[in-house]
């Protein structure tokens, strides 16, 4: 049996993953019967025969809305992949190389230069130090104390014989919403091409690639309530890419693998209705964002980890982090999940980690007060007496040996 969650648990992680939504689970109810029921949509979209054919027909429906949705210009532009982390790994392994590759056919010899910002996902740290064990030049942009990069760190580091930047949309723990625009001209002006991990941003703040003008973007379908192991990848037409996943040529060849329809359909459905909801949600959710920190900001020994004005549309409607002293985040996750609710202490796949995130130290926060750090996330579930519920409970668990 699985264990159960208490019905009044409220959850306020949403940067980690968002629950299931009504319109993923209606997308994905045909699909989810047995055996000759089933053979209209559930088949291999590759096969030629009528079941395949149909559920090919379900995949480029799914496409041309997710296409749609991101302001790609052709749904050809949308690879599925299952995750945001093959997104990025696909971008840094197979379009920096490839982009290296064109360069040295048309100028000669060089030593391959990519930069990525400091406080990236370690789905683009990691393989930016694949990069380096393969001979590119790698550099790691440090943010402004605010969680930014700015536009005159990249023109100081960028040069000749840079092939790719890689810079996130917006940060999963600070929330700090990023130049993409800004960032992404200077990287054109100088021939390198521009990949944003758009993870955090979908749903959550106007989002679309032509007007960023980036080449590469990636999504993951669980951060905005659809189902786990679906993701996309926009590659901008005329992008070089090397597959970096191998086998059966599927995806034109980019992406290896027999697709998951039914996730890519409720992933579709998922991001159709972010994206509809998003100035009202974003602007309900910005509002809970202003009063939780006012009212962790007047508790003894708590402060927000940064300045973030009431109504601020430069940092993410729906996160939320602190800095509480004198006790560390692990221990009062554990309380404030005893209590019912369940918040984390940054990203979720470092959680099992005993060292402070890399985010919090590239801003300067150090030693005891990054082992303090506490990130709560709101998402279209949460409410105004979630809110208010949560902050009881964490007196509480500040409180914990109280009376």
């Amino acid at each position: 049996m699985p264990a159960t969650v208490s019905p009044d648990y409220v959850y306020l992680d949403y940067a980690a993953t968002a629950p299931l939504c009504e319109e993923a689970l209606e997308a994905m109810k045909p699909y989810l019967t047995c055996g000759r029921d089933n053979l209209a949509l559930n088949m291999n979209a590759n096969s030629l025969h009528s079941p395949g054919r149909a559920a090919f027909e379900a995949l480029e429906a799914a496409r041309k809305s997710i296409a749609r949705d991101i302001g790609a210009s052709r749904p050809s532009e949308v690879i599925f992949t299952s995750g945001s982390t093959e997104s990025d790994d696909t971008v840094l392994l197979g379009v920096a190389p490839a982009a290296a590759e064109a360069r040295r056919v048309a100028s000669g010899s060089f030593t391959p230069h990519v930069i990525v910002s400091d406080i990236e996902h370690e789905a683009v740290l990691m393989p930016a130090k694949r990069l380096e064990q393969q001979g590119f030049r790698v550099t790691r942009l440090r943010p402004d104390s605010r969680g930014f990069i700015t536009a005159g760190a990249l023109e100081e580091a960028i040069d000749a014989d840079t092939v790719l930047v890689s810079i996130q949309a917006a940060n999963s723990e600070l929330g700090s919403v990023e130049p993409v625009r800004e960032l992404a001209a200077i990287a054109h002006a100088h021939g390198a091409l521009f990949h944003v991990d758009a993870t955090q941003a979908l749903g959550k703040m106007p989002l679309d690639v032509r007007e960023w003008d980036v080449d590469a973007a990636s999504f993951s379908a669980h951060k905005v309530g659809g189902p786990k192991g679906i993701g996309a990848l926009y590659v901008k037409a005329r992008t070089p890419l090397s597959a970096f996943q191998l086998g059966g040529g599927q995806e034109a060849g980019r992406r290896s693998g027999t697709q998951n329809v039914m996730g890519a359909a409720g992933f579709a459905a998922a991001c159709r209705a972010v994206c509809a909801m998003e100035p009202v949600e974003s602007a309900r959710l910005r509002a809970l964002r202003d009063e939780l920190y006012e009212k962790l900001s007047q508790v003894p020994g708590v402060r927000p980890t940064l300045d973030v004005p009431r109504g601020s549309v430069d940092f993410l409607p729906n996160i939320v982090h602190v800095i509480v002293s004198d006790l560390e985040s692990e221990t009062l996750i554990l309380r404030l999940d005893m209590k019912g609710f369940g918040v984390s202490g940054g990203s979720a796949c470092s959680s099992h980690s005993l060292e402070p995130s890399h985010v919090l130290r590239s801003i300067g926060v150090e030693g005891d007060d990054a082992y303090g750090a506490l990130r709560i996330s709101m998402g279209r579930y949460t409410t105004a007496e979630d809110i208010d519920r949560f902050l009881i409970a964490f007196d509480e668990a500040l409180n914990w040996n109280r009376g």
